[in-house]
């Protein structure tokens, strides 16, 4: 379930842009210094947008490196790094790590296993660092695979187990803010395991995989359109809450990605 927190490039100002590549570029920075190249290899855009929005929300010192890497050997670039780069890196690992874990245990991926292993050390010291992080993870992707043993067809039931994972992944202080960083990742988290249902109804209808979207799709004649609606409400309450927060740093990045970047995936399915 990665790739769907990304920007519309296309929309978005040049120097938004490089604002928004910097911090990538620190979050591959600090994945490599905390985690090694195993840790590294598990880079996505999807977290650049949690370090943009807690950086925006608390205007952190952040640091501004001139950096070079593999990925761009000849010429440097910039990389920012603050707080939440090391934050985010770390649910990073934890969402990757459940990931192969569950390739492993679903599909018997022999390279799930393998990336599961390799970041198995990396993990117990993240288990300790952030214990109620990890348990919330572990804990809400047992209930889902128990449910989809079951082909359980409540779509708000499962897409809500998700959406209790990144609710508390985004909530990086308990403070005033808590309740609307929770539901922002709560509603994130239900459009992210929407979309990808959506995404893979019919390759999983062909392979005999679980999917929550197995019966509507075959019995409902508005099945896309109902699915439209119901992503776009899930973005509607997430931007809701994002709105309310006191963000004056990064909202342009921020808004291009809410508001049109997630869409992306949509739109090419």
């Amino acid at each position: 379930m990665f790739g769907y927190i990304a920007i519309n490039k296309a929309e978005m100002k040049f120097k938004d842009y490089d604002v928004y590549h910097s911090y990538y570029c620190g979050l591959c920075k600090c994945l490599k210094e905390r985690y090694g190249i195993c840790g590294q290899m598990t880079l996505s855009f999807d977290m650049t947008f949690l370090i943009v929005l807690l950086t925006g929300l608390y205007e952190p010192e952040t640091c501004q490196k001139a950096v070079r890497c593999a990925a761009h050997p000849l010429e440097k670039h910039t990389a920012r790094m603050n707080e939440f780069t090391e934050y985010a890196a770390a649910v990073n690992l934890i969402l990757s790590y459940y990931k192969c874990k569950d390739d492993w245990d679903d599909e018997r991926s022999r390279k799930g296993y393998i990336a599961a292993r390799l970041l198995t050390p990396e993990m117990k010291k993240i288990r300790q660092q952030y214990p109620s992080k990890v348990a919330a993870v572990s804990s809400n992707l047992k209930r889902l695979s128990h449910l989809e043993q079951e082909n359980e067809q409540n779509i708000d039931l499962m897409a809500g187990l998700f959406g209790n994972i990144m609710a508390e992944l985004f909530v990086y202080r308990k403070d005033e803010w808590e309740t609307a960083l929770r539901k922002i990742g709560f509603f994130l988290g239900k459009f992210i395991y929407l979309m990808d249902a959506y995404e893979d109804v019919t390759r999983d209808l062909q392979s005999g995989s679980y999917n929550p979207f197995r019966e509507a799709y075959q019995n409902d004649p508005d099945f896309s359109e109902n699915c439209r609606k119901l992503l776009t409400m899930m973005m509607a309450e997430c931007s809701r809450e994002f709105e309310k927060l006191p963000i004056l740093l990064h909202t342009d990045i921020l808004r291009n990605i809410l508001y049109s970047g997630v869409w992306g995936r949509y739109t090419q399915a």
